[in-house]
């Protein structure tokens, strides 16, 4: 059985990440799943799959690139306490599967048969030189988007594009039910889900909500402190249901008549696509996106893409009145091909294939 020990770049967290999704689907693999540094690093592991259990690492202070003693007691320190888990797991030279450029002082701390590194997102944050030693160093680079190959080429010839996913079948079961607060809607419903972001860009869909007050806008998630919120909130026509157990969030798809996406001001890189838009194609409903004014249009088949408030509000007028037919099989055949099984036996066919796997 295959060892792998994961430097995991969030929390395990009941709104599965990229790196929960692809851990959980590696087949005949024993995997650590470690959390970034906590407060609760004392609990004991849990295991919450078969094989696979995760540990939160001890706080340390936090180093930045020319403080290199600091970074080197950080990396030790961070060292000593996984070995201990690896002895107690009977870990011996694992695959190290590292997600973030920061974790590049742990290499010669950490002994390992092989090294990945998932590369999910820029890392403005970190300086470059991190992210680039990282990959020197890995044995196979996964990019999540074409212009995140393009970043990390220079030093890698071993990178393979492997973008994000979607639980398929979760948001393809044929018993979805309306959530009890929107069963008195009648009328057609336009929605959003994902975290309200403090710089989510609401401009369009306060637009939009205001342009057509006989259609309700409903927006399901965790929020932030946004300026443009108050004025959301403010429309009649709007229901704000704040975070949802994601097990629940089909059913709320299946009662949108449109899903909306929208675009956080502080993000430039349009390339990558998110999540939530796999989860709106697998839903098969038209689906009304903003776009970045230089952006390729992802899925443009299927995606009304809008690059003003203005055209937002002319084609969610225009997705309404879309004909039931083969775009909605479209979008799901589009969202079967992205299934997380599929990402996985990607993964494992690429390991294999460089004898990590």
């Amino acid at each position: 059985m295959k060892q792998i020990l994961c430097l995991a770049p969030e929390p395990w967290s009941h709104v599965p990440t990229r790196t929960q999704q692809l851990m959980t689907r590696l087949k005949d693999a024993k995997i650590l799943f470690l959390e970034p540094p906590s407060r609760d690093w004392r609990k004991p592991g849990r295991k919450v799959r078969p094989g696979l259990t995760v540990y939160a690492l001890p706080p340390v202070p936090e180093a930045e690139e020319d403080h290199r003693f600091r970074r080197m007691y950080r990396a030790r320190k961070l060292g000593h306490y996984i070995l201990k888990l690896m002895d107690r797991h009977r870990f011996r030279e694992p695959l190290l599967w590292c997600t973030s450029p920061d974790q590049v002082d742990l290499l010669s701390a950490i002994p390992h048969q092989g090294l990945v590194y998932d590369c999910h997102q820029d890392w403005l944050d970190f300086p470059l030189e991190w992210e680039s030693d990282l990959v020197l160093e890995a044995d196979v680079v996964f990019a999540a988007s074409d212009g995140l190959v393009d970043h990390l080429s220079p030093c890698s010839d071993n990178i393979a594009l492997i973008p994000n996913g979607v639980s398929f079948p979760m948001f393809t079961r044929p018993d979805a039910e309306c959530p009890p607060s929107l069963r008195r809607i009648s009328g057609p419903v336009l929605g959003f889900t994902g975290t309200l972001w403090h710089d989510l860009d609401l401009s369009p869909v306060i637009q939009a909500a205001r342009a057509m007050p006989r259609y309700t806008f409903v927006f399901v998630g965790r929020q932030e402190y946004n300026p443009m919120l108050p004025a959301l909130e403010r429309l009649p026509n709007v229901i704000i249901e704040g975070p949802q157990l994601q097990v629940d969030i089909p059913d709320y798809l299946a009662r949108f008549d449109v899903c909306l996406h929208l675009l956080r001001k502080t993000e430039f890189r349009g390339d990558i696509v998110p999540n939530r838009i796999y989860e709106y194609l697998a839903s098969g409903k038209p689906i009304v996106a903003m776009v970045y004014p230089d952006q390729i249009e992802h899925f443009p088949d299927v995606i009304y893409a809008a690059r003003s408030p203005g055209e937002f509000v002319r084609l969610c007028m225009r997705a309404l009145e879309e004909p039931e037919g083969w775009l909605a099989q479209r979008r799901q055949d589009h969202a079967a091909a992205a299934a997380w099984s599929c990402r996985a036996d990607d993964v494992i066919q690429i390991l294999s294939a460089n004898g990590l796997y």
